[in-house]
């Protein structure tokens, strides 16, 4: 089935760019699905949360990315999970495509208070009357004055950490080829102005910074927010060194639904799936497979800055790039995959292939951390080499070759570690969890 799959997406003309057009503002009531199926199975084990006999209604914020990624999915599945356990979900997104033509000096105002936004916001708030408003990502359109539209409108705040932008204005803590927490506990990421750490640019990153100082000044986020969820326990230390108060942040994982279900893993290569880009490790993957060759072939789904070095290497060699697939496409690869690679050379806030990965049963070889090495248990679920070392890459991928019989073994176990952790059931309970936390510290 995965090789039916594999001859014909070799034989699709692989487009990397982005569709545009959309409206900037698209405010969504009701049951709107974006893409995503809707979950009917996941209410046997949960009970949800109840606020004077009624199920608590919530609204969803999110600011989306020119590029898709997995803010999105979980935007979008988050909002399946509630509605197929009976609440009552509006939401209520931002796109970038428009930003094209807009006034440099205008976007950087709105990226620390966008009034437009908040005026919208509270009207929205007003008319859908949630009990809690459940934001994603702010930057740039949203901004944090989305924070304050809800609670002038009664309802309790949840942020999802996504990225580190709280102390980085990149949101990933790595600067030139590396780690780097030169902001990290400071009032205001202004050395990220110094390196334009944001986008190349320093007044981009001069937005970023002023929105960040200004609001750690003004007491946002230590006031407005009545929870954070952190998507690990190594995140969470990150944000209470950025200054957030530790009583409101809590760790819930991301989740994988539909389950893809279990692959055979007889594809016979090794799977990368996410944005080609240096912090991705994208680069060390391709060091490394100049030496694996064909003891292994390396499949490549996904596009970024990097894609030229990735398509060049995947002429004449063992390498062979799918460009962007869609998920049903990439969980049918991930199922036939020997292992599946994950050579991130920064912190990660969470590292969704990599559950993703456990949910089809296929093994992850990582990089030894941040949050993708809390994910991954050395020997068990995968392996874990040092970050940036394309000859330890190489080792964990020999490794795995010449073990057969443990390789099988950490299928078993990846797909236990899914089971037991990042089913839709289990989410919801922790879900639920959350918002009764931001709904007491509003009483």
């Amino acid at each position: 089935m995965a090789g039916d799959l594999l001859a014909r997406v070799r034989g699709e003309r692989v487009v990397s760019r982005v569709p545009r057009g959309a409206a900037w503002r698209n405010l969504v009531l009701g049951g709107v699905r974006f893409g995503h199926r809707r979950l009917r199975d996941a209410t046997a084990k949960c009970v949800a949360y109840r606020k004077d006999g009624v199920l608590v209604k919530v609204t969803l914020v999110h600011n989306h990315y020119r590029q898709p990624g997995g803010e999105d999915q979980v935007f979008a599945a988050e909002g399946d999970l509630l509605e197929a356990h009976g609440h009552s979900v509006t939401r209520y997104a931002a796109h970038n495509d428009t930003l094209d033509g807009t006034r440099q000096l205008a976007l950087a105002r709105a990226t620390v208070w966008n009034g437009e936004q908040y005026r919208d916001l509270r009207a929205v708030f007003r008319e859908a009357r949630p009990d809690v408003v459940h934001v994603h990502n702010t930057l740039p359109l949203v901004s944090p004055a989305v924070y304050y539209a809800a609670r002038a409108e009664g309802a309790a705040v949840v942020q999802t950490l996504h990225n580190f932008r709280v102390a980085c204005v990149n949101g990933l803590f790595f600067r030139d080829g590396h780690v780097c927490e030169d902001c990290l506990g400071k009032l205001a990421p202004w050395r990220g102005v110094l390196h334009a750490c944001y986008r190349g640019s320093r007044a981009a990153s001069a937005a970023v910074a002023a929105m960040v100082g200004y609001h750690k000044l003004r007491g946002t986020y230590r006031e407005q927010v009545d929870a954070y969820i952190t998507l690990t326990d190594f995140s969470r230390e990150k944000f209470v060194a950025a200054g957030l108060p530790a009583r409101k942040l809590f760790v819930k994982p991301n989740f994988v639904y539909p389950d893809p279900g279990v692959g055979g893993g007889h594809g016979g290569y090794a799977l990368f799936v996410g944005r080609l880009s240096d912090e991705k490790g994208a680069g060390t993957l391709l060091a490394a497979w100049q030496r694996v060759g064909a003891r292994l072939p390396l499949l490549i789904v996904g596009d970024g800055p990097m894609a030229a070095p990735v398509a060049e290497a995947a002429v004449g060699g063992h390498v062979t790039w799918l460009g962007r697939r869609p998920p049903r496409d990439v969980y049918e690869l991930m199922g036939a995959a020997a292992v599946v690679v994950i050579p991130s050379e920064w912190f990660e806030t969470f590292g969704r292939v990599a559950v993703e990965a456990f949910a089809t049963g296929t093994p992850v070889l990582a990089s030894n951390i941040g949050a993708i090495a809390e994910l991954v248990d050395h020997r068990r679920t995968g392996l874990l080499f040092t970050p940036g070392d394309a000859e330890a890459l190489v080792d964990a991928v020999a490794w795995a070759i010449s073990h057969p019989a443990e390789l099988a073994a950490m299928r078993r176990a990846a797909r236990a570690e899914y089971e037991d952790k990042y089913t839709a059931e289990a989410n919801y309970d922790q879900l639920m969890a959350t918002y009764q936390h931001a709904l007491e510290g509003r009483r």
